[in-house]
């Protein structure tokens, strides 16, 4: 446990406090057990270490443990909770929790088995596949934490830290808002700045290899992550792999699953697997129609990338439609259910959206009550014309 302290100690010397994401003070840090899933690359790590450095002035009350760490290849979280226990520790932080076998057995057993202990994990968005399966659903607390907002890139840019604004706010008040906004600030140029790097939390850490650590962090997910949530074999990953390069090449994609069968040469049951599993693990967008019925839940509608970082990433002449309905879609999905309209692109609650250039007309949503087009390249919108920036402040 030794060197799991010395690690703990010298990644908290190392963790700036400034910077906080928008879910860190949405979460009611008193709970007995609370999960904090997402993608890798999202800074749930740096969210644990922030909130351990404000919150304890007592270091050894608290235990940050990453469990890849080769520590746990002969000792158990049970081992870590117990020894840690006893020498006065009160909060648990376990990292990465998805790398350890029989996890949710283990982190149920510490929770029956320690009352006085609270514990704090992070893992794979794939966890979310655990929420009602499991008697962990009744005792954790889950919280979902997204990439960056648009909103939230401003702010680490150190541009300006702008309030949150509700979907509704947006709606109705979208000019007013992007006044306030783009008073003093060119938004165009930060926005493709942000569509391109900034979607991930590393990106902080420079661009040169940005796009370098995104496909490593997708082969991580596919090659690490998913194994260990769901036992798929090697050939399985190099069809999930194969399956994202495809359809990188032709979102926003309406799926023909025999088509995408045989591009990757597998069954049909595989594909619709492969396509719920590339999206729980937030590398892909599946976007159906409202009123689908349960039979007809076997695909989804539309395919598009999880968000337009990963777009840029499979070739710098991202197409621009696509980019601009999946910027649309990932931010707005962070607080909102997306469907597919039957007229126009989008319905999100009572609202219709259609998205396009800044000449985008209004023609497909004309009869539509509550529509609105979402226009790309304007900084100021005008009655039912909103900028697509604007929702990149949604969270």
């Amino acid at each position: 446990m030794e060197d799991l302290i010395k690690i703990y100690i010298r990644l908290l010397r190392e963790t700036e406090e400034k910077a906080l994401r928008y879910l860190y003070p949405n979460v009611d840090w008193n709970e007995r057990c609370i999960a904090i899933i997402g993608a890798k690359g999202v800074g749930k790590t740096t969210m644990l270490l922030q909130h351990i450095k404000a919150t304890f002035e007592n270091h050894n009350e608290a235990l940050y443990a990453s469990l890849d760490n080769t520590w746990f290849a002969n000792h158990t979280i049970s081992d870590l909770a117990d020894e840690f226990y006893i020498n006065g520790g009160t909060h648990l932080f376990l990292d990465e929790i998805h790398h350890y076998p029989n996890w949710a057995k283990e982190i149920k057993n510490i929770y029956d088995s320690f009352p006085k202990l609270n514990i704090v994990f992070t893992g794979s968005s794939l966890l979310q596949i655990y929420k009602s399966t499991t008697d962990l659903s009744r005792r954790v607390v889950y919280e979902q934490l997204e990439g960056l907002s648009f909103r939230e890139f401003l702010k680490f840019e150190n541009i300006a830290d702008f309030p949150l604004y509700s979907l509704r706010d947006i709606v109705e008040n979208h000019q007013e808002i992007a006044f306030n906004i783009t008073e003093h600030i060119k938004i165009i140029p930060l926005f493709k700045k942000y569509l391109k790097s900034g979607y991930y939390l590393f990106y902080k850490q420079g661009l040169k290899k940005y796009d370098y650590k995104l496909q490593e962090a997708i082969n991580n997910v596919i090659d690490v992550d998913i194994p260990a949530i769901e036992n798929i074999e090697f050939a399985s990953r190099y069809k999930l792999k194969k399956l994202l390069a495809v359809l990188s090449e032709m979102v926003p994609y309406t799926p023909n699953i025999v088509e995408l069968s045989r591009a990757i040469d597998t069954s049909r049951n595989d594909t619709v697997k492969y396509l719920s599993l590339l999206e729980s693990a937030k590398l892909l967008n599946l976007i159906s129609y409202k009123d689908k019925t349960i039979g007809n839940l076997t695909k989804p509608d539309k395919v598009l990338l999880n968000n337009t970082n990963i777009s840029y990433l499979f070739g710098n002449t991202a197409n621009i439609g696509s980019t601009r309905e999946t910027v649309f879609v990932n931010q707005v999905s962070a607080v909102a259910d997306v469907y597919l309209a039957r007229q126009g692109d989008f319905i999100v609650e009572e609202y219709t959206f259609e998205v396009g250039g800044k000449s985008k007309s209004f023609d497909q949503i004309k009869d539509i009550p509550n529509s609105f087009v979402v226009a790309d390249d304007i900084e100021v919108g005008y009655k039912n014309r909103i900028p697509l920036w604007l929702f990149g402040m949604l969270y």
